[in-house]
């Protein structure tokens, strides 16, 4: 059984804020990248207890979290920079049974979401197909395009209710809790780097006992986890936040037939300033035929992520530095 974890820094519990954190010139760096790995190598220990026989571990964070050293050693790590563009699934493809994300965080704008941000903190939305999308949709999409169905997440409470939204009976990992309300609409990317960068964390050997739990029990659980899909066409817009260069937020439009096409456009296309489309809609391609599976054939319907307003969370009281994109 082949399981495939795609990572991401944001979301693990001990990440206090983007400007010490995230970067790869951030003071406590080396350090984020030690918990961010213990929590993916206690989902591979979850994963292998659970029946899986080989996982591979994708380095999804901007500059790269993953330290190989500390990685269960049991796993196998697709890591290194810079992203090529044959890579644009991530590593997934259809041999895989399953897939998971773990350390991940919600989409920009989500009321409460903890370091919330889609691709950089200088995007105001992503809408794919006018429907409101984060990194984690979007992955989600990749896994779906493969018939694999994304069984887990883990990171904080906001971005386990985005994935609850298109999956409803994903399992989820909640390891901290975001404390500011409200959204970051219209703040420049510097303003929404700091805007909710308060959260309630786990200490980080629970948060990994309860990561190892969830992903053990996803993995028994994936008969039950369809993947999810979106029916092509696919038209995903991309809204830049304003600067103090551009004080106009900027708008980019991607078409594709095919949604690894769009991907494709998406990692290698600047965003349009007219808003119009960064490249003309792919030619026709059928996706490949979803493989034998108990399940995999339910298509999961589309569902609008709930706006931030409606996760309820404790009320208690990135530096103009853009994050690579992932």
């Amino acid at each position: 059984m082949k399981i495939c974890i795609m990572t991401d820094m944001e979301g693990c519990a001990g990440i206090m804020n983007a400007q010490d954190y995230i970067y790869s010139n951030s003071v406590y760096y080396e350090a984020a990248c030690e918990m961010a790995t213990l929590e993916v190598s206690a989902a591979v220990e979850g994963a292998l207890e659970a029946g899986a026989t080989e996982v591979l571990v994708v380095d999804g964070h901007g500059p790269g979290a993953m330290k190989r050293n500390l990685l269960h050693p049991k796993a196998r790590l697709l890591g290194g920079r810079p992203w090529p563009q044959e890579l644009v699934a991530g590593g997934c493809d259809g041999s895989f049974n399953a897939a998971l994300m773990i350390g991940q965080h919600a989409m920009s704008g989500t009321d409460g979401g903890h370091l919330c941000h889609t691709m950089s903190f200088d995007v105001e939305e992503y809408r794919l197909n006018d429907i409101p999308m984060g990194e984690l949709g979007l992955y989600m999409l990749v896994a779906g395009y493969f018939a694999v169905p994304l069984i887990m997440v883990s990171g904080d409470d906001a971005a386990c209710a985005e994935a609850r939204a298109l999956v409803p009976n994903i399992e989820t990992c909640e390891i901290k809790c975001g404390i500011k309300r409200g959204s970051s609409h219209g703040l420049t990317g510097e303003e929404n780097s700091r805007f909710n960068a308060m959260a309630i964390h786990l200490h980080p050997d629970e948060a990994r006992a309860r990561i190892r739990k969830h992903a053990f029990r996803a993995v028994r659980r994936i008969p039950e986890i369809a993947p999810y899909r979106l029916e092509a066409p696919y038209t995903l817009a991309v809204v830049n936040r304003p600067s103090a260069e551009k004080p106009k937020p900027e708008r980019a439009v991607f078409k594709a037939v095919d949604y690894l096409e769009l991907m494709r456009q998406l990692r290698g296309g600047a965003p349009s300033r007219k808003g119009k489309a960064a490249a003309k809609p792919a030619a026709a391609a059928s996706q490949p035929a979803a493989k034998p599976r108990a399940a995999a054939s339910a298509k999961a319907a589309p569902v609008k992520p709930k706006r931030a307003a409606t996760i309820r969370r404790p009320s208690a009281g990135k530096v103009a530095q853009r994050k690579r994109r992932k």
